[in-house]
């Protein structure tokens, strides 16, 4: 099947309302298709789904209330010790209480619905569960319509609801209040914190990035039109932030990229990164919107891939295998892009040390690729621990959530 045929058979999966399989930035009914192409093609196969079915002023810092701030100081460039015992909940899906595994732990996750306020137009809206960890339980709010958990689960960026908007803001994940608001000359749609905690980007967007048109009767889905704007990356502590405009580049069939392409941070949090159709599939910039090189270890990283870079740097999370397993994934090297192992899971998420991530994977034997479960595999072997119930299979949206990781 060519890449013409996927975008075809992409526009009829859209009307089916498949929902996200990952972590915003592809739908599942194309990430099992790209498991099964190579890894350019599928990977425009992917943003097209995501396309389908979905990732300079300055401006003014606006007090309110005690300076809230997410704990900083993690080390990325030391070894993680796996001291820290799992936290499973494999009977439970939706997730109740705390999902964790080594120095990782899922602080949110959300739902998708779309709104179809037409018959063809719509909005995809998101409903999030939040880690309290007072409690250990994960809370239910519609207020948000982005949440980032900052590093140390203290603090929370979020957006609220019809992106996209002109303010964000800073939440106290203990309180639930909101202590600060950075408001923006460039309305916002996506946010993602720096490895430390101590910068936040925010991906600006003219036109709400979540919303839909479907496809009714003979009449197709037409323009696959991103309008994306650029980005602001903001100091969190003094609340200063500089704008940087990001044209959007044609790629593949005409496509510019997703619709939702949020822009994040790369592990130096100093350069920022955004992934698209058109060689090369990532582009890296520095605060001021310039294109720069790739920061070390990350010249083969794969946007759609997010688990990235291991701990300590020797390891790079690649693109579905499926030789050696069923399911299975590439371990690559951060500096040639060659194979150094493969490990088990159907897409790797996040490392939760440097020797073990976690995953969606299969049931062993199960051929459905729709109804996965978050699982804890290690590199050499054959065990992998279940952390969640399973999601439903392809029989509909209901039961099918994201997880959102941050480092504990």
């Amino acid at each position: 099947m060519n890449v013409e045929e996927l975008v075809r058979a992409a526009l009829h999966e859209q009307a089916a309302e498949q929902p996200p399989s990952g972590p915003g930035l592809a739908d599942r009914v194309l990430t099992v298709r790209r498991r099964r192409r190579t890894r350019r093609i599928a990977s425009a196969a992917v943003a097209v789904a995501a396309v389908l079915t979905a990732v300079l002023g300055v401006p003014r810092l606006e007090s309110g209330g005690h300076d809230v701030r997410p704990s900083g100081g993690v080390d990325h460039d030391r070894t993680v010790k796996a001291d820290r015992p799992a936290k499973t909940h494999s009977a439970q899906s939706l997730p109740r209480t705390t999902i964790a595994a080594g120095n990782t732990v899922m602080a949110a996750y959300f739902t998708v619905k779309t709104d179809w306020q037409t018959e063809r137009q719509g909005v995809r809206v998101r409903s999030y569960w939040l880690l309290d960890k007072k409690s250990g339980r994960y809370e239910k709010t519609t207020k948000w319509s982005w949440v980032a958990v900052a590093p140390g689960l203290k603090t929370a960026a979020v957006l609220e609801q019809h992106l996209p908007v002109r303010r964000i803001g800073l939440l106290d994940l203990a309180s639930g209040k909101v202590e600060r608001w950075f408001p923006v000359d460039h309305p916002v749609g996506g946010l993602a914190f720096s490895p430390d905690g101590t910068k936040l980007v925010a991906t600006a967007y003219d036109k709400n990035p979540d919303h839909r048109t479907k496809e009714v009767g003979n009449d197709p889905v037409t323009p696959f039109d991103s309008r994306r704007t650029g980005f602001y990356v903001f100091d969190v502590a003094s609340g200063h932030g500089t704008w940087a405009p990001v044209k959007v580049t044609p790629g593949m069939m005409g496509i510019p990229l997703n619709v939702r392409q949020d822009f994040a941070f790369s592990r130096d949090g100093k350069t920022v990164w955004g992934g698209q159709l058109s060689k090369p599939y990532m582009r890296f910039y520095d605060a001021s919107g310039h294109r720069v090189a790739a920061p070390e270890g990350e010249k083969y990283r794969d946007w759609f891939v997010d688990a990235g870079l291991s701990p300590d740097g020797t390891r790079l999370a690649g693109d579905f295998a499926g030789e050696k397993w069923y399911t299975s994934s590439w371990l690559l090297d951060p500096h040639t892009g060659k194979h150094l192992a493969e490990i088990h899971g159907q897409q790797l998420l996040a490392w939760a040390d440097d020797k073990s991530l976690i995953a969606w994977d299969l049931a062993k034997g199960d051929k459905d690729e729709f109804h996965s479960r978050l699982v804890l595999v290690t590199i050499g072997s054959d065990k992998e621990v279940p952390l969640s119930g399973f999601l439903k299979g392809s029989d509909g949206t209901e039961g099918r959530w994201t997880p959102v990781f941050a480092r504990r």
